[in-house]
């Protein structure tokens, strides 16, 4: 998301407010990016005289749903003759606050023509 003052094609804007998303299984990575975020727009701007403000406005720890859980779902799947394959998520499902209080996993199922949370 980008938000750029003043919002003119033919005017250098004096100020631009976005959002970078990162997503990643591990804790550790997540701050490796972070820090290299931080690290190279310092930089960059320190080059060419930019003032900036960078901001965590929020954070999800990563969330390691139940071994037996995903083990079955993924058998089940061999079972049936599906395709599958583990993935990660890195949205806020309800079932990564459920994971916090009983085992856990979820099951992703592939949309048509892979439109999903869409209105189409």
């Amino acid at each position: 998301m980008m938000q750029v003052h003043p919002n003119s094609r033919n005017v250098i804007p004096g100020r631009v407010f976005f959002t970078v998303d990162f997503r990643h299984p591990d804790d550790a990575v997540l701050a490796r990016m972070d820090a290299a975020l931080r690290e190279g727009v310092e930089r960059i701007a320190g080059q060419i005289g930019l003032e900036t403000e960078l901001e965590k406005i929020f954070y999800y720890e990563s969330v390691r749903f139940d071994v037996a859980c995903v083990a079955s779902v993924r058998a089940e799947a061999q079972r049936f003759s599906y395709s599958h394959r583990d993935m990660v998520s890195g949205a806020g499902y309800d079932a990564c606050y459920l994971a916090q209080v009983a085992p856990t996993s979820m099951v992703f199922v592939p949309c048509v023509d892979g439109i999903s949370h869409n209105e189409i």
